[in-house]
């Protein structure tokens, strides 16, 4: 693969010091897909595009995916593509569905992490942490940021699937988004983000936004959605709990 390294600095500067770094990752076609309508996604983008994401998880504490990710796709969540330390992996499973033997809760020596609802007792394979979240709002993307940090986790990549990370980037917890773009039209299938339509496109997220084109023809979008710390002050945000909405640039 080339020399990639994550732009490490990057989530730092726009990150207020307080809480962890939370990026986000999204692999998709030309048109938005990121499946066929029979759920086939492997793989859409292309070596180069892997790579850089294996990476990416060589570069955090932890990877985080919801459990339809788990139980459509069963995805190891390692680095192997790559020299580096697996992440953590973490799935969010609010009623205890993924099965205990799916990939990801493979001992490896990486911790492993399921996050339930409160009183979920369906069993775990040996040695995956539980943790238990409670109230109407137990999975909101706050909450699961606390938790995840209370564990030590301080670097954190959220990996998907739409729903997932469509939560993050609509409740303003994401610092960075990578999105690779592979030159394939699949003209129906799952879309890579499920967010709020809007009337206007006035209303549109436009983050600033690195671009590279990647050796076998997938694009790189690096896209910074967290203002830095300057504009936090300067509407006199201070809470760090608070994630404001992502910065946008004028349109044209």
């Amino acid at each position: 693969m080339d020399d990639f390294q994550p732009k490490l600095a990057t989530p730092e500067a726009h990150h207020n010091g307080d809480g962890p770094i939370v990026m986000g990752q999204l692999g998709q076609s030309l048109d938005g897909r990121i499946a066929t309508v029979h759920g086939e996604s492997k793989y859409i983008n292309g070596a180069s595009a892997l790579d850089r994401l294996h990476a990416l998880r060589a570069s955090v504490d932890a990877v985080v995916v919801g459990v339809g990710t788990v139980v459509a796709d069963d995805p190891l969540l390692t680095v192997r593509r790559v020299s580096g330390t697996n992440p953590a992996r973490v799935v969010l499973d609010p009623t205890g569905r993924a099965d205990p033997g799916a990939r990801c809760f493979a001992p490896d020596g990486a911790r492993r992490v399921s996050v339930r609802s409160a009183g979920v007792t369906a069993p775990v394979a040996p040695g995956v942490e539980t943790v238990h979240l409670d109230g109407a709002r137990a999975f909101a993307p706050a909450r699961v940021i606390a938790a995840l940090r209370a564990l030590g986790f301080a670097r954190i990549l959220v990996e998907g699937g739409a729903r997932t990370l469509s939560a993050f980037i609509e409740a303003g917890c994401l610092d960075v988004v990578h999105v690779f773009v592979s030159p394939v039209i699949i003209g129906s299938g799952r879309s890579g983000l499920e967010l709020a339509p809007i009337a206007r496109l006035s209303g549109a997220l436009r983050p600033d936004t690195r671009i590279e084109l990647l050796p076998d023809g997938d694009v790189w979008f690096e896209c910074q959605l967290r203002p830095p710390p300057s504009e936090l002050e300067s509407h006199g945000e201070r809470d760090p709990s608070a994630r404001p909405s992502p910065r946008l640039r004028a349109a044209g």
